[in-house]
């Protein structure tokens, strides 16, 4: 199963952190979303797409890259995000544009993020810390899963 993870990482890194240990267990190819061209995902079977929660939506770069993707067959897709809440509540929206473009959805992560945005700010910021071993663990094991149902 060749497998690629299109990401966005702004402000701390923390998406970042989580796509690389998905793409270590993955054996998955890594590509920022304002780097990557739609084309590419033509040459992979499966394909995740990540960023941090920003405004309550994902980063425009991942939209905009999810934006520009042709219609697909036969490509199974999932979805992960950071966030100062952690949860996958915000990943309905791209996953159901990722679904009008042909993909099969496989499944989804969220794990909580370092937030320092608004008030957060004054205050050093939320969740300071994380992603951490914890959360990483997680993904790992998120990734795992993925990689012993869909190999």
């Amino acid at each position: 199963m060749k497998t690629l993870i299109v990401y966005a990482s702004v402000h701390h890194q923390n998406t970042q952190e989580v796509a690389k240990v998905m793409a270590e267990e993955l054996g998955a190819d890594l590509v920022l979303a304002a780097k990557a061209h739609p084309d590419t995902v033509m040459t992979y079977d499966l394909i995740g797409f990540g960023s941090g929660i920003y405004y309550l939506k994902f980063h425009k770069t991942l939209l905009q890259f999810i934006a520009g993707l042709s219609t697909v067959a036969g490509k199974q897709a999932f979805v992960f995000s950071t966030s100062g809440g952690g949860g996958t509540e915000r990943h309905a929206a791209v996953k159901e544009q990722l679904v009008n473009r042909g993909f099969a959805i496989v499944g989804d992560f969220a794990c909580k993020g370092w937030d320092t945005w608004g008030p957060f700010k004054l205050v050093g910021g939320t969740n300071k810390g994380q992603p951490n071993e914890e959360d990483l663990k997680a993904a790992r094991m998120f990734a795992r899963g993925l990689k012993e149902k869909y190999a």
